[in-house]
């Protein structure tokens, strides 16, 4: 039987998912926004609210759907799976109760505490944004201040980093949340494990390293990730075996947690002094380490999903040893003060050892423009990083006026800063 599979989203993951799944199933998807690059691989595409649970429960039956995966986390936290279930369809993605190790940063760190999750960064959660800020104002040290619910990975503002102590109590202040997880800051580098988890399996993939600061050097506000390294193999240079397995660990123990879960685990990790150190995890994948960590998996992704759903054990993941380097094309003055409206003029021969997958763009009758979030990635392959660089740097080639990237995403100089920085740590 040929499967009918349906992806909810339409953003550059859920391109890297649609490119995943196109050649070995029926493909349908459906998001708010058409994406010309999913589209493109699905045999239908229909642009609905994916976090409306009747509309898309409606949507999945009119297309007889075997199998729905969820890409990003908004369906999750609207309860789309719970209502998928209701009716019979089984989706890959976590349950709403379940999907707030994502949604719920207060849940989350308290949920790592009542289970023993190694990697617990120290934590205080307030539902009072005064009491928060007054906390930020006298306690010793840096912090990390987080909104509670999603913030679309701009939300986390750091002191001593990012902006003063004040600055920050005043952001907590005005903001306008009232829940807030106030962490201590950590100190070192972030690293992603994802893993496919399903009937008490847990199936890691390789360390992705995200570059979230919006401008080269690591410089600006938080985004939403202007590009991600991973490879050759599981590790990167700044990456040891231990630090890995510790990851790993503290995933199987969130897994262990939630008893049920199913779906992607992402773990974002800072390699400390003292070991990994949790910085968030995500129900789903992520965006942009899907970009690195799907091209490289030989095993195929159709056939995680149906063992998932029909209650089998997953099978073990297998990756090329490739390296992939990932970098995103942006507005100008992304993420605080984008203008859309700048057509695209990608040549799919200019991207020579590259793919491009498209993420928050308008299609037009004549042509693909952007909007004023991320526009499309670029991602770049080769047997290491270095060649992986090279070859996203040429695809990027010259970017029309009003469009920016972070070029050092990949670099040698920064990739050498992130191992001189550990190194430091570790004393080495």
């Amino acid at each position: 039987m040929t499967e009918r599979v349906l992806l909810l989203g339409g953003g550059g993951r859920e391109h890297a998912v649609a490119e995943a799944l196109a050649s070995d199933c029926e493909l349908y998807a459906a998001a708010g926004n058409r994406n010309p690059g999913v589209a493109g691989l699905a045999d239908g595409f229909t642009e609905l609210d994916t976090t409306d649970p009747d509309a898309v429960l409606d949507h999945a039956e009119s297309v007889d759907a075997t199998l729905v995966v969820v890409g990003p986390e908004s369906p999750l936290a609207a309860g789309v799976v719970d209502a998928l279930e209701d009716a019979g369809i089984y989706a890959f993605g976590p349950k709403q109760a379940d999907a707030r190790i994502e949604t719920d940063k207060p849940f989350q760190r308290q949920f790592m505490a009542d289970n023993d999750v190694p990697g617990q960064a120290e934590f205080a959660a307030f539902d009072d944004s005064a009491a928060a800020a007054d906390y930020v104002e006298s306690v010793d040290g840096h912090v990390a201040v987080k909104p509670a619910g999603l913030t679309g990975g701009k939300g986390v503002r750091v002191t001593g980093d990012q902006v003063s102590k004040a600055e920050a109590a005043e952001y907590v202040r005005e903001s306008g949340h009232d829940e807030w997880v106030i962490e201590e800051r950590l100190e070192g580098v972030e690293v992603t494990v994802q893993a496919l988890v399903a009937n008490g399996d847990v199936r890691v993939t390789p360390v992705a390293h995200d570059h979230g600061r919006a401008f080269e050097g690591d410089e600006g506000p938080n985004t939403g990730g202007m590009g991600s390294v991973a490879g050759p193999g599981k590790l990167l240079p700044f990456v040891t075996e231990d630090d890995y397995a510790a990851a790993v660990d503290t995933i199987e123990a969130v897994v262990e947690g939630l008893d049920d879960y199913r779906g992607v685990l992402y773990g974002q990790f800072m390699l400390t002094a003292d070991g990994p150190k949790v910085v968030e995890f995500n129900a789903r994948f992520g965006d942009p380490e899907a970009m690195n960590t799907l091209p490289a998996m030989e095993t195929p992704l159709l056939e995680v999903l149906v063992a998932a759903r029909d209650g089998e054990p997953l099978p073990d993941l297998s990756f090329s040893e490739t390296a992939t380097v990932c970098k995103y094309v942006v507005p100008e003055d992304y993420p605080t003060d984008p203008e859309g409206g700048t057509k695209l003029t990608v040549d799919p021969e200019d991207l020579r050892d590259a793919r491009l997958y498209y993420a928050s763009v308008d299609e037009r009758a004549d042509g693909v423009y952007t909007t004023t979030s991320r526009s499309y990635a670029v991602v770049g392959t080769g047997d290491s990083l270095a060649a992986a660089n090279d070859a996203a740097d040429a695809a990027l080639g010259d970017l029309p006026e009003g469009l920016r990237a972070r070029r050092d995403v990949g670099s040698e100089a920064l990739l050498q800063a992130r191992e001189a920085t550990m190194a430091d740590l570790r004393g080495d």
